[in-house]
């Protein structure tokens, strides 16, 4: 295409007000990071930039024309309702406008994972065409849901449809170049409205735009440009006080008066404290334009006519032209332009390292949270399921079979194995609490266990549960019992509810203890057909039984704590191996056929107690040496506590006797003794003998010469509490043999139906409850590894953010590697 005729009027230095003597290293500044924002970047890192914002009717248009050299959309009311965002940048070569969109939010306003950037339409040449397409690029950006390229052809009044966006975050991005460019990038935003007429425009339309400039000048490094018309009073304009909201102090706000040809006569030196920077003191200072008039605009005055006549009006127009020379640099279009371009290459060289190392923590940022997504979906699902599968019983296999060291007391066998010491405890606490004396004297003797048990068993320590353990263990068995919805309530009775959680723990409430009348008379009450002095067996037999019945709480609770344990070990299993893979399918089909292999564990443990509890309801043993060693011991302890009590002192009195020593009697109820007796030893006295002595004496007197006083007692009549003594010590004695048998028996039998039985087969279930292994088996496999659609769009937005990051920083690297 040939050069426009209008190239030439720029040759001149005036147009463009591009400054020949600007550094080389500041252009390079200004094209980095308008590289930079190419990229997108600018919605992850605060990068430097110029806002010019300004009330509606602010003379902000005229300023970016005057800047840039071309001519912007003009109409009533609010023109600009979206961002415009220009790239100048001096060149030798021919002028050029290109101009592009650059979505960042959907029709919603929601943020896209990636920046949409879309070049809209060819090269501009000629600026008098600059204006149509900027008008046309705008009517793009409100209509995100449609093609821009419609809105490049055809009648502009049939481009206006009912779903136009009032304002849109998304904006129009010029890039120009040429002779007589600034070097200069900065964003127009829309004009802060003070009202919404009828209408016209949206009543939220006020508060929609100042959201979106505030989303802009809230940035540290973005340097404000407060534009502020002179025929209106400074107090009632918006822009200063939104601009004071975020930059209170000043420090990043460059102020421009326009308009100054309309300010009422007598009110000029209202203005002039500003460019003093007196009033509303800015750290880059207060400015002054004069812009074309809209006469002006309509007779088509070029652009150096305007300049000229803004220097004009400058030098000849008091207060304006009376201010010293150090303030006249802050007059002129040509004076702000050179400043601003100063105020934002320094900013962007200061921020540089700073932006490097944002970056590069905003990589490792979204490295690590792209890291930490579930792994994507594999090529090949059924073998990824597959092996998942495989992994999942191994672990579960250590865990049930093998386990795994611990140090704490919360691994799998470490809590079982403190559960059957509660168990064992709970088993031998049921032992029945014979006493060899009657039942009117509870409470006045003192009794102590045999000795001979405390040298074989272990005296194990258990300590009582804690209110959070019980808390806990109930808890887990309710969440069990909830993940089984499906199943019937008969079902999840029988699996989980093994007994009642209201019966307390293992232990169980104190026995009643049972006195030897009390056995004697039960043992009198059964007799039948047996002749005196027989007892029949089946008073033994409801003893034990008694006992057996208490065995079974105990039982279930051990059942019911292995399996709280394990439902908590499935759970975390299947999480750590299935958790996030696909959309959850898997993970919960997986958790759903676990749970009733659980259950049916459970019940197959709890099938195998119940037969060990009806095996034990029957008497038996064969050990028989170890039984009648335990009733030995048992009658042994009862006899010697029986004849303590009914002969106590018969028995002094023979054994002091046999020493030859006196003895002192001892006070015993009457029941047992008339009165004290004494012995005195031979030589002592003369007197009458008495005591076991008389006996002998009157026994020898009867012609029974030669009896002894040890032979005493076999004269006495029998004790007819003898018989429930050997009930006592029997029983006693077979509670011996049976519960440490049946202490061992339930905990290998719940280990080898539930805990062992967690493992058994559980592959090829897996596989067939799955249909995995079927001829639908990779149909199956490619929908359980689905992923989930929040994940997907999760690491879809991530990896767009990092592909942007990357292409920063390589823009950087390649200035670090140029430079």
């Amino acid at each position: 295409m040939d050069e426009p005729q209008s190239e030439s009027i720029d040759a001149g230095a005036g147009v463009g007000l591009s400054n020949a003597s600007l550094s080389s290293a500041r252009r390079q500044m200004l094209d980095l990071v308008n590289r930079l924002v190419s990229t997108g970047v600018q919605v992850d890192i605060d990068l430097p930039q110029i806002a010019v914002i300004g009330a509606q009717s602010a003379g902000k248009s005229s300023l970016i024309e005057s800047i840039s050299g071309i001519t912007l959309p003009r109409a009533a009311g609010t023109c600009t309702r979206c961002p415009t965002e220009c790239q100048l940048s001096h060149s030798n070569s021919k002028w050029r406008c290109d101009v592009s969109l650059q979505f960042n939010t959907d029709s919603k306003g929601q943020p896209l994972g990636q920046v949409r950037r879309e070049t809209f339409g060819p090269t501009i040449y000629d600026k008098a065409e600059v204006e149509d397409r900027i008008r046309r690029a705008q009517l793009a950006v409100l209509n995100p849901n449609r093609a821009s390229k419609q809105f490049l052809e055809g009648d502009e009044s049939e481009l206006k449809f009912d779903d136009t966006l009032s304002f849109s975050q998304n904006f129009v991005s010029l890039k120009i170049s040429g002779r007589g460019v600034a070097d200069l990038s900065f964003v127009d935003l829309p004009g802060l409205i003070a009202s919404v007429s009828t209408g016209r425009g949206h009543s939220n339309d006020i508060a929609l735009v100042e959201s979106l400039v505030t989303t802009y000048i809230k940035r540290p490094s973005c340097i404000i440009l407060l534009t502020v018309a002179c025929e209106t009073d400074f107090e009632n304009q918006g822009a200063h006080r939104l601009t004071k909201l975020h930059d209170p102090q000043g420090k990043r706000t460059v102020g421009v008066l326009t308009k100054p040809d309309r300010i009422p006569t007598g009110e000029e030196y209202n203005w002039l404290p500003f460019i003093r920077n007196e009033r509303e003191a800015l750290e880059h200072n207060w400015y002054c334009v004069k812009q074309p008039s809209s006469n002006d605009i309509k007779n088509n005055v070029t652009w150096e006519e305007a300049r000229q006549r803004e220097n004009d009006f400058f030098s000849s127009t008091a207060p304006w032209s009376e201010l010293e020379s150090y303030y006249q640099k802050h007059l002129r279009t040509s004076n702000l332009v050179d400043r601003l371009s100063s105020v934002l290459s320094d900013l962007i060289s200061k921020r540089l390292p700073q932006i490097q190392e944002e970056l590069d923590k905003s990589i490792n940022a979204v490295q690590d949270a792209i890291n930490a997504l579930p792994p994507p979906p594999s090529s090949n699902p059924f073998n990824e399921i597959v092996t998942r599968m495989h992994r999942f019983t191994s672990d579960v296999g250590k865990h049930v079979l093998e386990g795994m060291p611990s140090n704490s007391s919360k691994g799998l066998f470490q809590c079982i194995r403190f559960d059957h010491m509660k168990f064992r405890k709970a088993i031998r606490d049921t032992a029945p609490e014979f006493r060899p004396y009657e039942k009117r004297y509870a409470g006045m003797r003192q009794y102590t266990e045999p000795t001979f048990l405390g040298h074989e068993e272990e005296v194990e320590v258990v300590r009582e549960e804690t209110v959070q353990e019980v808390i806990f263990r109930e808890e887990t068995v309710d969440e069990v019992s909830e993940s089984e919805g499906s199943k019937s309530e008969e079902e999840v009775n029988s699996a989980y509810h093994v007994a009642a959680r209201d019966e307390g723990p293992f232990e169980q409430p104190p026995l009643t203890a049972i006195f030897v009348d009390q056995v004697h008379s039960r043992a009198q009450n059964a007799r039948t057909r047996e002749l005196p002095g027989h007892v029949p067996f089946v008073v033994q037999k409801e003893y034990i039984e008694e006992i057996i019945y208490k065995w079974r709480l105990p039982s279930i609770r051990l059942l019911q704590s292995v399996q709280v344990h394990l439902a908590k070990l499935v759970k975390d299993l299947v999480t750590k191996h299935f958790h996030g893979y696909g959309a959850g399918t898997l993970e919960q089909r997986v958790r759903t056929i676990m749970h009733k292999h659980l259950a049916e564990c459970i019940m197959t443990a709890q099938s195998r107690l119940e037969w060990l509890l009806e095996l034990e309801a029957h008497p038996f043993t064969l050990n028989s040496h170890y039984l009648a060693d335990y009733k030995d011991k048992f009658f042994s302890f009862y006899k010697a506590g029986r004849e303590r009590e009914i002969r106590g002192l018969f028995s002094d009195q023979i054994e002091a006797y046999t020493r030859r020593k006196p003895v002192v009697a001892r006070a015993v109820p009457a029941i047992y003794s008339n009165g004290r007796h004494y012995l005195k030893s031979e030589g002592e006295s003369k007197e009458e003998p008495t005591g076991v002595a008389k006996v002998l004496r009157g026994l020898a007197e009867m012609g029974m010469e030669g009896v002894k006083a040890e032979d005493i007692p076999k004269i006495l009549p029998p004790d007819e509490m003898e018989s429930a003594i050997n009930i006592m010590a029997d029983v006693r004695a077979y509670f011996q043999v049976s519960y440490k048998r049946f202490a061992d028996n339930v905990p290998l039998a719940i280990d080898h139906g539930l805990v062992r039985g967690l493992e058994r087969d559980l592959l090829s279930r897996l596989h067939s409850m799955l249909k995995i292994s079927g001829p639908d088996g990779h149909r199956i496999c490619r929908e359980l590894s689905q992923e989930n659609t929040h994940i997907a769009d999760q690491r879809a937005d991530l990896e767009k953010k990092l592909e942007r990051l990357d292409r920063a920083n390589s823009e950087l690297l390649n200035v670090g590697t140029s430079g």
